[in-house]
């Protein structure tokens, strides 16, 4: 397992580009956990948290595959550093202006989470360009959700940490302040300054005219509504076994079991089409939700908590390996954001469902919505079977190239059957 990864990580600007991604997403990773604490600490109530976390969620939503675009278009230095700057101002003006004025906060949030760069996507976009064997890519697929998990994992206590040593409006503008340089990192570089996007059909659908894509946007629509709703759901829980603290192991707990879980399975190729895989591992992942609703003292609650987030990271790399197969010519950056925006308006969903459950039923009516969606998000793919059998990647380029007269072909590879 070492050495594969090992090998990934010696790669020229691999290390960098990964590190400096994983920095660069760190105030949208955070984002929700951040704004409930800034809103609790405002005096606001769980609904309100909720709503503010949510259109922050469905805001990033609708940028995410626009920036995207604009990144298979002109490229990325141009559009992710100013996305970056955008961002992060927005929402140091949220956490400087508070919830007094709730438009203003509002809109501060909407802003914020519209011009959240699209890094994952373009770091995907630039693994077959800084890795010249197919092999290698999937194997840092497999790398860039674990390192993901490690941000989860790190990004609560962090967040946690600055609410407790500072206040959560400090902890705001650190946290977004440090993303920044992440995506610095990121856009100087060479490979991000070099990457081009192949030419594609000029279709206003891009790659949403793939169906076997639509099928997966789908699946992690819901998958994202269940671990939106842990994030709401754990608040009450942590208020009666022990405050803040408990809050962010609880959620660190998530992040901690996706790592465990992609190290193991990025630690071996796996044989057979990975739709197939990615039904079972959504399957495993809906059932390890379930327990949740026990709800047992807080050690046994973290346990638990790490448990179901044991096949998030497995299920996310094989899902970067279909995105790869199903995405249309030239449609790279905009497929993975796209996969990106269904997660995330799953999450904010998830957490705008959760608030008024809790308020309703308690914390254990909210965490009986993780266990259902899983469900949801296992019958999409059954459903969707056959359109996925059958990839689309790499089809053909219309004579006319929406993005490149020059028909630079960005570096990719059209997967086999391995993750």
């Amino acid at each position: 397992m070492a050495a594969g990864y090992g090998e990934i990580l010696r790669a020229r600007h691999a290390a960098r580009l990964l590190a400096g991604t994983l920095v660069g997403r760190l105030p949208n990773a955070t984002a929700a956990i951040a704004i409930v604490l800034f809103v609790r600490g405002e005096g606001g109530a769980y609904a309100l948290a909720g709503a503010l976390a949510a259109v922050y969620g469905v805001a990033n939503a609708v940028g995410q595959p626009l920036l995207g675009r604009l990144v298979d278009l002109y490229g990325q230095p141009r559009v992710q550093l100013p996305a970056a700057l955008a961002s992060a101002s927005a929402m140091a003006g949220f956490a400087l202006s508070g919830t007094g004025v709730l438009p203003l906060a509002y809109a501060a949030v909407a802003a914020a989470g519209l011009f959240t760069p699209p890094l994952e996507g373009g770091l995907r976009a630039l693994w077959p360009s800084v890795l010249r064997r197919e092999e290698q890519v999937h194997t840092a697929y497999a790398l860039d959700a674990v390192a993901q998990e490690v941000m989860f994992t790190v990004g609560p206590l962090l967040v946690t940490v600055c609410v407790s040593l500072w206040s959560p409006s400090v902890a705001l503008l650190v946290i977004n302040a440090i993303g920044v340089l992440g995506a610095l990192s990121v856009v100087v570089s060479a490979p991000s300054r070099a990457w081009r996007s192949a030419p594609r059909e000029a279709h206003w659908l891009g790659a949403l005219r793939s169906p076997g894509l639509l099928v997966l946007l789908g699946a992690f629509l819901f998958v994202g509504v269940a671990l939106g709703s842990i994030t709401v759901a754990a608040v009450p829980y942590a208020d009666e076994h022990g405050g803040d603290v408990v809050y962010g192991w609880l959620m660190a707990a998530v992040g901690l079991g996706a790592l465990v879980g992609g190290l193991a399975y990025g630690a071996r190729e796996w044989p057979g089409a990975p739709e197939g895989r990615l039904r079972v591992l959504v399957g495993l992942l809906a059932v390890c939700y379930l327990p949740l609703t026990l709800m047992p003292g807080a050690v046994a609650m973290v346990a638990l908590t790490a448990l179901a987030g044991v096949f998030l990271a497995p299920a996310l790399a094989c899902a970067f390996v279909i995105v790869d197969r199903h995405a249309p010519r030239g449609t790279v950056t905009e497929a993975f954001s796209w996969l990106v925006t269904m997660f995330t308006v799953g999450m904010s969903v998830g957490t705008g469902v959760a608030g008024p459950v809790v308020e309703r039923g308690g914390a254990v009516w909210g965490f009986a919505v993780p266990g259902a969606a899983g469900a949801v998000a296992l019958s999409v793919l059954l459903a969707g079977g056959r359109v996925l059998a059958v990839p689309v990647g790499g089809g053909v380029v219309a004579a006319s190239s929406e993005n490149d007269p020059n028909r630079a072909v960005e570096p990719r590879f059209s997967s086999g059957d391995r993750a």
